[in-house]
Parts: structure tokens; C-alpha cells; sequence
């Protein structure tokens, strides 16, 4: 579980990046519609909607990279950017060791198999760009020090750090080649066995299709019921202009769940993110699940605030999955019906309420309302109930540790009393720090004198585990930890 909220804690500064993307292409959706439903694009409100759209994309499209990069630098031991040039080497070693066009060169039947293409049309996703960053972080934590021959010194240290990425991403790759198709194929059979359970299949799909976000492989599922896979095609069908007479089910019953969730559902899971949030953390929250509410909303673009709570609570994310399951249940039974060709966000139901397919779509309003106080209320009682970790509730940030003051403003001085107390330097095995603590590994925990460590004027120390040791030093905690590093 640490392992997973360090995750998530390493993604918040690349999901940060994502949500005035998200408003700037509603905003130019909302200038432009030829952006989204074709057409030509004069006059300078669409040229502007089109710039505005291509500049929010550079990033939303390009998100797996951004977390190759967050990851590899947030998970590395000290935040170093080597980690995040070693990820994105292995990130480019993997997409293009898995591309369509190396694989079906190397494996011809490929080609023969839609199934097996599509899987790895859709390798370039956001769970192969964690798996790079995890990859480039645990390498340079494995291998920063590493000391080669002399005739190979050149590559000792932080320079071998991308080639052994580059090495396990080979690896890695060889692994994927023959497991990913299989779990993309896995995920297809599973879509066409749900496909005649109605509104119950729906809201199975739709609990699925969230739950796989952070893998990607939802992509597997959106192309049963979104486009002609196996004769459906819930999306392509409505934009065509067709009706429920038209094709073998209710059209637009795959889509229609997603708009309560995605418009009203996320900003009351916002405000319940903000009201349970630490009073010392409000802003921090407000400034990110407030814009991702905001993002949801106006264009449908969830993964800022999915990715930013979804390895911090996970347990949260699968009721957040379940939600969606129940709400689109409950749409397709009341016979709201709306399509999306982006997402479901308020400019997607404005241009489709005009399509033939479209049906009460006034239902929105009742649908969404529902949406926002059951969200509020569940993620409300989830979050205190099991003290959930989500934005502003994480535990580095406790209002007594930010006010907790050295005795000492001799940050050398500090670090030196302290790396003795914790046994020397040859006993400490990585050191990191947060906002206030100086997070430590260490290798014999019986030399460690926390007697020592507390004359330094420090405001505590803990325990966690049996080889780790924290210790509470304050706001100024970063300049004794970079001591502590040129003494290490």
C-alpha cells in the first residue's frame, strides 16, 4: 500500500499539468465544433477554438509521457533527473519494440489477428509509460553507485543508469510481446460476453472501462461497444446519424451513463476531496481537484482527477468504478440517451442533443444532481470512515510538523548530530525527505540513538519499520538533508 501512495504521490506533478489543458479544449470545442464534428474551420472564433484545442492536446494527448517522466523522477530515491532520462529511454525502447509495425515484422501472424494488432495499436497508454518509470527509477536506485572497470569508467554512476534501463526494458518488452495480447484479447471475449445483458451489461462495462483506466487496457472494451469490433459500434452509429431502429440495440446505451458521472459525479467527489482535506492542506486540493472538476465538466477529460487519487486510495477508485457501473444502469433505464465522439462533458452533450439517436435528454438535470450528492456522499463517507489518503490528506503534512522549529540554525551542525546519531554514514542506506521529515533506510537498526538524534533540536523520531527511521525536522528540513547529502 506505501508502495502504491508513493506512486501516486509521484504522479501529482504531471497530473497538475493536465487540467487547464482539459478547460482550453472545451473552450475550443465550444469555438470550433468542426474540431470535433468535421467540417472546414474559417473565421477567426473557429481558427482560434482549433489553436486552443491543439494547445490543451499537446499535453492530453502526450500523458503517458508525462508520467514516464513523474514517475521516474517522484519514485527515484532522491528526486534525481537522471531517473527521469533513464524512464523515458525505456518508455521509447518499449513503444517501439511493441510498435505494430516491429511486431508484425518479427511475428507476421500478428497482421492475420485484429485482436492482437489493435493491443498493440494501443501499447503507447499510460500504464506502460508507469511501467517505464518504474523501471527508470528502480534502476537508478539500484545502479546510481555503480563503479565499472576502468576502461569502462566513462559509464560508472548516474551515466549507466539509462543503458541498464534500456537492457531491462528489452526485458520487459520480451514479456509484453506474449502477455499484453493475451490480456487485450482476454478483455475483448469479455465485452462480447456481457453485450446481451441490457442496461445490467452496460453498467458492467462501464464499471470495467473506469476500473482499467490506470492500465489502459479499457481500450479493449471501448472497441466491443464503441466501434464495429463485433457488429456494434455504439458510437460510430449515433454520429452516423442512425436510431435505435436502425441497429439490434438501444443506441447510445454505452455513452449515456458516462455524462451524470463525468459532469456532476466528479465535481461532488471534488468537494468532498476539499472538505475532508487537512485545514493546512484546502488550497493544495482546491488548486487540483477543483480544475480537474472543472476539466470533467466542460469536456469530459477525468484523468486528472482519476490519476490524482487512484494509487492514493485505491480502494476509493473501485467505488469510484462502481459508481459509474450503477449510474449507467440507472440511465439506460430511464431512457436518457446521448453520445459522445471526445468525452461525455457538457460541449459533447450539447452538440449530440441534436442528433436523431439523442432522447431527454433534459433528464441531465435530475440524472446530474443524483450524480453530484451521491458521489459527495459516498467519497465523503469513504474518506473519514477508512481515512482514506486522498489530495491534502496525506500523512508528510501534519500542521504540528510544518510548525515544528530547529533549535539550531546550523543546518551542518544538525545534519552532523544526527547522521550519528543514526550510526554513521555507513549505517545509512538511502535518505530521502518531504515537506517536514528526513525519511531514512537504514542497515543495523540496533546502532541507531534516537537520544543522539533529538539533541540536534529536532521535533521527534520515528519508527516505522524495523531499517526505517524518520525524523521530524520542520519547514527547513530540505537544507539538513542536502547537508546530510554531501556528508553521505
Amino acid at each position: 500500500m506505501k508502495y502504491l501512495q508513493k506512486l501516486g504521490k509521484s504522479l501529482m506533478l504531471p497530473v497538475a499539468c493536465l487540467p487547464i489543458c482539459g478547460i482550453l479544449m472545451g473552450i475550443g470545442y465550444a469555438l470550433c465544433p468542426a474540431t470535433m464534428q468535421g467540417g472546414e474551420i474559417t473565421g477567426f472564433l473557429n481558427l482560434l477554438g482549433f489553436f486552443l484545442v491543439k494547445a490543451g492536446g499537446a499535453l492530453i494527448d502526450n500523458m503517458a509521457i508525462l508520467f514516464v517522466i513523474g514517475v521516474g523522477v517522484g519514485m527515484s530515491d532522491d528526486h534525481d533527473g537522471t531517473a527521469g532520462l533513464a524512464a523515458l529511454a525505456s518508455w521509447l525502447m518499449i513503444t517501439n519494440l511493441l510498435a505494430v509495425g516491429t511486431v508484425t515484422t518479427m511475428m507476421p501472424s500478428v497482421a492475420d489477428n485484429a485482436n492482437k494488432s489493435l493491443a498493440f495499436a494501443k501499447i503507447a497508454n499510460p500504464f506502460i509509460g508507469i511501467i517505464a518509470g518504474i523501471i527508470g527509477a528502480s534502476c537508478y536506485n539500484k545502479f546510481k553507485g555503480t563503479r565499472l572497470p576502468d576502461w569502462l569508467s566513462f559509464f560508472s554512476g548516474k551515466r549507466c543508469v539509462a543503458l541498464i534501463s534500456g537492457v531491462v526494458s528489452i526485458a520487459a518488452s520480451a514479456v509484453l510481446l506474449f502477455v499484453w495480447p493475451v490480456v487485450f484479447g482476454a478483455l475483448i471475449a469479455v465485452g462480447q460476453g456481457i453485450v446481451g445483458l441490457g442496461p445490467v451489461g452496460a453498467g458492467i462495462y462501464a464499471f470495467l472501462n473506469r476500473l482499467l483506466i490506470p492500465t489502459g487496457l479499457h481500450h479493449a472494451l471501448n472497441n466491443v461497444f464503441w466501434f464495429d469490433t463485433i457488429g456494434l459500434g455504439d458510437l460510430s452509429h449515433f454520429w452516423a446519424g442512425e436510431t435505435s431502429a436502425d441497429v439490434s440495440w438501444s443506441l447510445g446505451m454505452y455513452m449515456s451513463g458516462f455524462f451524470p458521472c463525468m459532469m456532476f459525479g466528479i465535481p461532488g467527489a471534488a468537494l468532498a476531496m476539499i472538505q475532508t482535506a487537512k485545514d493546512n492542506k484546502k488550497k493544495v486540493a482546491i488548486g487540483l481537484v477543483a480544475s480537474a472538476a472543472v476539466c470533467s465538466f466542460v469536456c469530459g477529460v477525468t484523468e486528472p482527477f482519476e490519476f490524482g487519487f487512484m494509487f492514493l486510495a485505491p480502494l476509493l477508485y473501485v467505488i469510484y468504478a462502481l459508481l459509474y457501473g450503477i449510474f449507467t444502469v440507472i440511465t439506460t433505464l430511464v431512457g436518457f440517451r446521448a453520445g459522445f465522439s471526445f468525452s461525455a462533458g457538457a460541449t459533447d452533450l450539447l452538440f449530440s442533443a441534436s442528433l436523431p439517436a439523442a432522447q431527454k435528454t433534459w433528464l441531465i438535470i435530475p440524472l446530474g444532481i443524483a450524480a453530484f450528492v451521491v458521489f459527495y456522499l459516498v467519497f465523503r463517507f469513504a474518506i473519514v470512515k477508512f481515512d482514506l489518503k486522498t489530495p491534502g490528506r496525506e500523512d508528510d503534512d501534519l500542521e504540528e510538523e510544518k510548525k515544528a522549529v530547529l533549535s539550531n540554525s546550523d543546518f551542518t551542525q544538525v545534519a552532523s548530530i544526527i547522521l550519528e546519531g543514526l550510526g554513521g554514514k555507513a549505517n545509512v542506506k538511502s535518505l530521502d525527505n518531504c515537506i517536514t521529515r528526513l525519511r531514512l533506510e537504514i542497515n543495523d537498526y540496533t546502532l541507531v540513538d534516537e537520544k543522539k538524534i533529538k539533541s540536534a533540536g529536532v521535533a521527534g523520531v520515528m519508527r516505522p519499520g524495523k531499517n526505517a527511521v524518520q525524523v521530524i525536522v520542520g519547514t527547513k528540513v530540505q537544507f539538513v538533508a542536502d547537508e546530510m547529502k554531501k556528508m553521505l
